[in-house]
């Protein structure tokens, strides 16, 4: 397995608590381990490995991709597409949560077989086209393949395939253009309100003294309010173990036709969030 930079796996959950993967050695092996795609709600689909989400949302005949996850991976993401009865050329736009090589690196394969175009925040596009985390962290960082940034956007942004539209919300700390998406989908005669946030965790960022991003913890700060605030019936995250997604789905699968609703787990991931991020500011400011 190939060694890896704790940054880059944010948190861990673990019997309701937050831990750190500082003690991680190598690469989980669920990164990279294949897992059937499936329907989450209305057209959004998971498309990603058991430990890396990549979402497809579909409208139209038209598609957008979130997240890349690892570069090896990238096969596995489209086979999952076709599998669901898609074409990999229906995907038109790719995005992102961060640019953090576990949810980035398969991008630019990603953009190479679909023709797709890539949107990213401004805040993000210098460490995709770089192929590099930006800002100080204590485990270094990890080069993923750069991708150029076909269109950039801004806090409070839309994109839009058919009849689906994203937003997308600024909330940085984790990454200086940490990108949280949300849109509305149809469930049975509901609306809800899908949310896919960005990591909130610090993940050996620099708190104290951080060069490359200097205002890391005002942005966190903001973040959390920011998160806290927004409405979330179904919560999407990049990593699928924060929002319990496989447990759900067997839930689903099971009969529960709400498995996937929770209204209130995004407010708790923030919450959890930024009590760990004040002990670790605390301990980096003595």
């Amino acid at each position: 397995m190939r060694k890896i930079l704790a940054f880059a796996a944010g948190i861990c959950v673990v019997a309701g608590t937050i831990s750190s993967p500082a003690a991680w050695a190598e690469q989980p092996a669920a990164w990279s381990e294949p897992t059937e795609p499936f329907k989450i709600v209305d057209d959004i689909y998971y498309v990603g490995t058991k430990g890396l989400a990549s979402y497809l949302i579909v409208s139209d005949g038209e598609a957008i991709l979130l997240d890349g996850t690892l570069e090896e991976n990238v096969g596995h993401i489209e086979q999952n597409i076709q599998a669901l009865g898609f074409s990999v050329e229906d995907v038109k736009i790719i995005i992102n949560t961060h640019a953090h090589y576990d949810h980035a690196a398969g991008i630019a394969g990603l953009k190479r077989d679909t023709g797709a175009q890539v949107m990213a925040m401004e805040q993000e596009r210098s460490a995709l086209e770089n192929g590099r985390h930006e800002g100080d962290n204590i485990y270094g960082a990890t080069r993923f393949p750069a991708v150029k940034v076909d269109s950039v956007l801004h806090d409070g942004d839309t994109i839009s395939v058919g009849s689906v539209t994203m937003t997308a919300t600024l909330t940085p700390g984790h990454t200086k253009g940490c990108t949280t998406w949300s849109m509305s989908a149809k469930d049975g005669a509901a609306t809800r309100q899908v949310v896919f946030p960005c990591s909130l965790t610090v993940a050996g960022n620099k708190l104290v003294g951080n060069a490359g991003h200097p205002a890391i913890v005002e942005d966190y700060e903001k973040s959390f309010e920011i998160v806290k605030s927004m409405k979330a019936d179904i919560v999407l995250p990049a990593h699928p173990e924060f929002g319990d997604l496989f447990d759900r789905k067997a839930k689903r699968d099971a009969g529960d036709a709400d498995a996937f609703v929770d209204p209130d787990l995004l407010r708790k991931l923030a919450e959890t969030s930024r009590a760990a991020f004040e002990k670790d500011l605390k301990a980096a400011q003595k």
